[in-house]
């Protein structure tokens, strides 16, 4: 369970059964421990553990994957934590819309994408740590110069003390599989280990993040720090003082995040008007599809806009929206949301670039 520190707002890591108050060990005040009541928009923390994982998950071993080396591929997660308290809305939508888009706009072939939902009838597409784990290997397995990847991952994530010294605000960033409760966290470090160190000359991976906590997810050494209102960016380096290498072999690695490291990602119907999605997940397909994606800075600035103005005065989805086919891509029902979502996209990559000059593509 975290909790954010009254007064200094450090989020707080409580054990199961951990007493109703509890001190900040930052600035010493005490907090409060209450239990929150969810409202329409969720976010995607997991300040409140669900129930155990269904035995037939939990027994799910990591299994056979496509063999399959094309110039492009990808891995799909949407986890919906069906029948818990974490239950989404959205997550299994976007994971279905950005199969979508890959195939559609990209080309993307269909059987070099590995999808991950509890939606899946294969016991080792579920996403489950070791399917998780399994399919983030194999997309980075035997890959040559010019081959385009991508992963993107839609659920829960969270947050959990760093003790080697490597995270200046003594966290490390975690997603949520399904059994993650038997299986733990897959931590940032982890997924840097598996999908960007190995890496060779020549490979592009791009990652979509749409969780909480999600802004250094992948512990890239570079942040791109924006400033919304003015486009003005700086590259903040993130590279731990341990000197602990946290780059790649030689390829280049650039990743999309729901929020920072310290906010949460909304999962709502505020977006898309039609149902729920990951406010970040539709506001980078809303980019692409209305042409705003020429640079990396361009399509930033069109996802910060699209979430900042929600809730807002004449607010809501700009006047150019996903086009009809891939709206149809989203399930029917939900109501018009009108909460601000108070998240920035971040931007993070493996080295630094200006990000209004360099073309984005997949």
């Amino acid at each position: 369970m975290l909790i954010n520190c009254t007064n200094c707002r450090t989020p707080l890591q409580l054990p199961p059964g951990a007493p109703s108050t509890v001190c900040c060990a930052i600035c010493q005040s005490i907090s409060q421990v209450t239990v929150a009541v969810a409202d329409d928009d969720d976010d995607r923390s997991s300040r409140h553990p669900p129930p155990p994982v269904p035995l037939t998950y939990q027994q799910t071993p990591a299994g056979p994957i496509p063999n399959v080396h094309g110039r492009k591929r990808a891995v799909i997660c949407g986890i919906a934590y069906k029948n818990t308290n974490l239950f989404l809305k959205g997550c299994i939508n976007d994971a279905k819309c950005m199969r979508y888009l890959l195939t559609k706009r990209f080309q993307f072939p269909e059987d070099s994408i590995v999808m991950l939902t509890e939606d899946e009838v294969d016991p080792y597409r579920i996403p489950t740590k070791a399917n998780m784990m399994m399919a983030m290997y194999w997309l980075v397995q035997g890959c040559q110069p010019g081959d385009s990847l991508v992963f993107h991952f839609s659920g829960h994530g969270s947050q959990q003390w760093n003790y080697s010294g490597e995270e200046a605000d003594g966290f490390d960033e975690t997603l949520v599989p399904l059994d993650y409760e038997t299986q733990g966290m897959i931590v940032d470090d982890e997924i840097n280990a598996t999908l960007v160190r190995p890496l060779p000359p020549g490979v592009r991976l791009h990652a979509l993040m749409d969780c909480c906590h999600s802004g250094t997810a992948l512990d890239l050494p570079y942040l791109c720090r924006m400033v919304s209102e003015t486009g003005h960016y700086v590259w903040e380096d993130h590279r731990p003082r341990t000197g602990t290498w946290k780059g790649t072999s030689g390829g280049e690695v650039i990743s999309f995040s729901g929020c920072d490291d310290n906010q949460t990602s909304s999962d709502t119907t505020a977006l898309s008007k039609v149902t729920n999605t990951g406010a970040m997940t539709f506001s980078f397909i809303q980019a692409i599809e209305s042409g705003q994606a020429t640079t990396y800075g361009n399509i930033l600035n069109a996802m910060r806009h699209a979430i900042r103005s929600v809730g807002t005065e004449g607010g809501g989805v700009p006047a150019v929206a996903p086009n009809t086919n891939l709206m149809n891509m989203l399930l029917s029902g939900g109501s018009v949301s009108g909460h601000l979502l108070k998240q920035e996209v971040q931007l993070t990559a493996n080295e630094t670039f200006d990000v209004y000059t360099k073309p984005f593509f997949i």
